[in-house]
């Protein structure tokens, strides 16, 4: 087993790679409809996916959120503008290969059909269990709500590219029945199940090895970092470690 280090931007680029080689995601690249939902690790995956057109164009992502995770009094020369509703660019609405721009979920949802793919983030998994959780502010349900709608009642498929840097170890509907409860405050949590992609996940589909969590943590830019054991094949291993180079010197997510 050969261990490796991620922090999380990096653990980032590695999803958004992973992403666009699934082969649900190159059909429909061809001939249906992607929408990646608005967040920090889909702005990783909406690059890669641009990239793939054969006009691509540059995703600003520095606002491609509806809602941010920051430090306790963050300071950022943007601070007064994070929550400007004018600087959003709305969500990556890719149709037949051509980018919608300016398009959200909430414009596209109703026409979503079996074959298309909804890509949404998450706020926490659970490995053992395979299920995600969604924090929500919205008193509607916000962009999950409107996305389960396709996916539910259209068998529209739902990718979840999250970073192990949010796992937890609880049941996530017992998490969710008490966030949620009457009389608790602060966001709400939706347990959501779809096909979760994290490194771990990553790292098979794109070299065929496999990779296990063997540590986690760091200081200096590495808080929230990622230890993967990587094993299989000799030659598998080697592409694996091939693909985390490139990935490994990925800049911290800034504002």
């Amino acid at each position: 087993m050969v261990p490796y280090t991620l922090t999380p931007a990096a653990g980032k680029r590695l999803i958004a790679k992973a992403v666009v080689e699934l082969a649900s995601i190159k059909s429909a690249l061809q001939s249906g409809t992607i929408v990646v939902i608005a967040g920090t690790t889909n702005g990783y995956v909406a690059q890669e996916l641009l990239q793939q057109l054969s006009s691509p164009e540059d995703l600003i992502t520095h606002h491609f959120f509806r809602g941010i995770v920051l430090p306790p009094n963050y300071k950022t020369k943007e601070s007064g503008r994070l929550t400007d509703e004018s600087l959003f660019p709305g969500d990556v609405v890719i149709e037949k290969g051509v980018w919608q721009k300016g398009k959200t979920i909430f414009d596209t949802v109703d026409d979503l059909k079996k074959g298309d793919l909804i890509l949404k983030g998450a706020n926490c998994i659970n490995m053992n269990t395979n299920k995600a959780g969604i924090l929500i502010g919205h008193p509607k349900g916000g962009t999950i709500v409107a996305a389960l709608q396709a996916v539910v009642g259209r068998r529209v498929e739902l990718l979840l590219p999250v970073g192990l840097e949010k796992r937890v170890h609880d049941d996530i509907d017992v998490l969710a029945e008490r966030l949620n409860a009457a009389g608790s405050k602060g966001p709400r949590l939706l347990p959501v199940s779809g096909k979760i992609i994290s490194e771990i996940q990553a790292v098979n589909i794109l070299s065929g090895a496999h990779a296990h969590l063997v540590a986690a943590g760091g200081v200096c830019g590495a808080e929230g970092a990622v230890w993967l054991g990587i094993d299989g094949e000799e030659e598998a291993v080697e592409k694996a470690k091939n693909i985390l180079d490139t990935v490994s010197e990925e800049p911290p997510f800034l504002i």
